[in-house]
């Protein structure tokens, strides 16, 4: 045979008092710091020891190249940017890398395009270097790869002025897209042709 206990509030040792509310305090409110969340990516370029001045001085696309230090390990942004040049453009002439450079910078910026670097350079039917989503394998210690970081910092940070200026869109010299009918062509760069 099973027996039960039940047990009350007055027998259990709960005091609670019948007819009084205690005061309670209202808490305290202090100003809080509220973070603040940005949507891209913060890029904050180190000091080097390359000074503005110094780059400014450049005589030569060649010469500003050559004098841009080595940023390390690129952020995301930068690596698609830089990526962008070394896939569609590495066997041109520096102009025609700063060329296609300026095309991603420029699409990011105009409202047209998805608003980050990477959001251009992978976006669907644009570059056909991207495959399934993704950037082929880049060989990170050739030379290629470094002169690619050099003028995507150079296009970043808008040290020297493309020949492609305002453009948007570019095509290998070798194919006639029937789109570049519609479009003003700004520069023609060793094997790119560049259209706004």
């Amino acid at each position: 045979m099973t027996s039960f206990t039940v047990a009350s509030a007055e027998g259990s040792g709960a005091n609670a008092q019948m007819g009084e509310n205690p005061q309670i305090s209202e808490p305290v409110l202090t100003e809080e710091v509220v973070p603040v969340f940005v949507e891209k990516e913060v890029v904050q370029p180190l000091p080097d020891a390359a000074t503005a001045q110094d780059l400014a001085d450049a005589s030569s696309l060649r010469e500003l190249v050559a004098q841009i230090p080595d940023h390390g390990r690129l952020s995301r942004e930068m690596e698609c940017l830089a990526g962008a040049i070394y896939f569609e453009s590495r066997g041109e002439p520096l102009a025609g890398q700063l060329a296609v450079a300026q095309v991603v910078i420029n699409r990011a910026n105009s409202g047209l395009f998805p608003s980050s670097y990477c959001g251009v350079v992978f976006q669907r039917a644009q570059f056909s270097f991207v495959r399934g989503g993704g950037m082929p394998h880049i060989r990170r210690g050739s030379a290629a790869w470094e002169r690619a970081k050099a003028v995507a910092h150079i296009a970043h940070e808008g040290l020297w002025e493309s020949e492609a200026a305002d453009s948007l869109y570019f095509h290998a010299t070798y194919v006639k897209p029937s789109w570049s009918r519609s479009k003003q062509a700004r520069a023609t760069i060793d094997t790119h042709v560049f259209y706004r």
